[in-house]
C-alpha cells in the first residue's frame, strides 16, 4: 500500500480555493491547471468523463454528449458531432496508454529507485484523487485500498522481472544466474 510518509508530495492543487475551482472556469484556466498536472486537456478529461458517465449496455451515447455539451461543460461552449466526441476520447485513451508506458519504462529500465517510484505514485494518486473531487465525485476507502493494491502488486511484478531481465545472466561471462542471486539485488 501506498504510504505517505513524511517527506511525500504536498500537492499544490490543495491550494486551490473552493470555490475557484474548475466548475465554471473558464476553457483556457482549466487547460493551464491540467497541463501543470496531466498529460491530457480539458477537453479531453470532460469528454472522458462524459463518455463514462453516458456509458450504457450498448455502448456510450456520443451523440447525445456531444449535442448537450455546452449544458453539461460548464467551460464549453460549442456542441461537438459525435466523430468529435469519440476523437476526443480516444486521444485521453492515447494519452493514458502512453503515460502508462512512460511509467512502467521508468520503472522498468531502473531510472528510479524504489522510494522514487513510491513516490511518484503517490504523487499521481493525489493529483487523481483531487480530479475526481472537483467532478463532484469521490472514492470509497474501499475502492481507493483496492487501486493501492492492485498498484503495489503490479509494482512488485515490475521490479520482479526487471531483475528477472537484468540479472538473469552475469554481465561479465554470460553465465546464467541462479535464484539466489536474482532475488538478492
Amino acid at each position: 500500500m501506498l504510504n505517505p510518509g513524511p517527506k511525500r508530495f504536498a500537492p499544490r492543487v490543495v491550494d486551490v480555493v473552493v470555490d475557484e475551482r474548475l466548475e465554471g472556469g473558464e476553457y483556457d484556466r482549466v487547460s493551464e491547471f491540467l497541463r501543470d498536472r496531466v498529460a491530457f486537456t480539458a477537453r479531453e478529461w470532460a469528454i472522458a468523463r462524459l463518455c463514462a458517465d453516458f456509458r450504457t449496455g450498448t455502448g456510450i451515447e456520443m451523440t447525445t454528449i456531444g449535442e448537450n455539451l455546452p449544458d453539461l461543460v460548464p467551460f464549453m461552449d460549442d456542441q461537438y458531432t459525435r466523430q468529435a466526441v469519440y476523437q476526443s476520447r480516444k486521444s485521453f485513451e492515447e494519452k493514458v496508454r502512453k503515460a502508462g508506458a512512460t511509467f512502467l519504462y521508468g520503472a522498468y529500465s531502473d531510472f528510479f529507485t524504489a522510494d522514487e517510484l513510491d513516490d511518484i505514485a503517490y504523487e499521481a494518486t493525489e493529483v487523481a484523487r483531487f480530479l475526481i473531487e472537483v467532478e463532484g465525485a469521490s472514492l470509497s476507502h474501499e475502492s481507493e485500498l483496492n487501486a493501492e493494491e492492485r498498484i503495489e502488486a503490479a509494482m512488485k511484478d515490475v521490479h520482479r522481472a526487471s531483475l528477472e531481465l537484468r540479472y538473469d545472466r552475469c554481465p561479465n561471462c554470460g553465465e546464467r544466474l541462479g535464484e539466489d542471486a536474482i532475488e538478492s539485488e
